[in-house]
This record gives C-alpha cells, structure tokens and sequence, in this order.
C-alpha cells in the first residue's frame, strides 16, 4: 500500500543525503536501487527519466521523540511523490500526486481524502515537538 510520510518541520533537511558526502550517499542509494531490482517497491513501476529514487523510512517514537531510519526503499518518482504530499502541493502537483494515491491503492477520492487527513493531521502533531534522528542503522 502507498502511504502519505510527512516528516516534522524539525527535521526538514535533515537526511542521509545531507549527513553523507555525496560519494556514500551515492553508494547507498544505488544498493537500494539494485536491491529493488531497479523497480518501485510500492507498485513495481519505473520513472521516465530515471527508474527509481531513494526514500528514507523512518520510525517515530514519541516518548523520546526520536525519528529513527529503519530502511531506505526504492521508489519510483511518482510514489515518492505521494510520500512526500506537502511538497507536492508546495510545487503544484498536489492533484497529480493524489491521483496516483488513488490509482496505486484501488481508492475512491473520498478514501483517499481520508488518508490525506489522517496524514497531515499526524505530521500536526508531530511538529508540536523537536525530533531528534537516528541514522544509525546505515552506520
């Protein structure tokens, strides 16, 4: 199933790509690729430009409020998207992104609405707090 990941304000930018020198950032994203068949691991498609793009999966736990990495996945750049909605519709491909929700996940609009909701009103709170990241499962 393809999910809305909106990760908190806090944490904005603060990622892998940004932690790594651009050598072992490019290392571990093509393990990833490669991993996945160079395939999209939600709906098992390919980009136009490029197959496939890294996305961070993270664990949240709200006691110590840490943002820990669990693993990163290849995703093709419209499922990326998706996980990355309020970018999206920063940039204008809010419809686009929410069509492919749809489309990946056999829902209704009014289905997807409720996803879109649930998400954003998770990411509300979450940005209530500071995050602290955990990147030490690729170290």
């Amino acid at each position: 199933m393809l999910t809305i990941e909106l990760v908190p304000v806090s944490t904005w930018g603060d990622n892998l790509r940004s932690r790594f020198k651009p050598s072992a950032w490019d290392r571990l994203r093509r393990e990833c690729y490669a991993a996945a068949g160079h395939k999209c691991e939600v709906c098992g498609g390919v980009g136009p430009k490029h197959p496939v793009e890294a996305h961070e999966v993270w664990d949240y736990d709200g006691t110590t409020r840490t943002q820990r990495l669990v693993r990163l996945i290849a995703l093709c750049p419209a499922c990326h998207e998706v996980k990355h909605f309020g970018r999206a519709m920063n940039e204008g491909n809010m419809q686009r992104a929410f069509e492919h929700l749809r489309r990946v996940n056999g829902w209704s609009p009014r289905e997807a609405e409720a996803h879109v909701q649930a998400a954003f009103k998770l990411w509300a709170a979450r940005c209530a707090h500071e995050w602290t990241i955990d990147i030490s499962a690729v170290r």
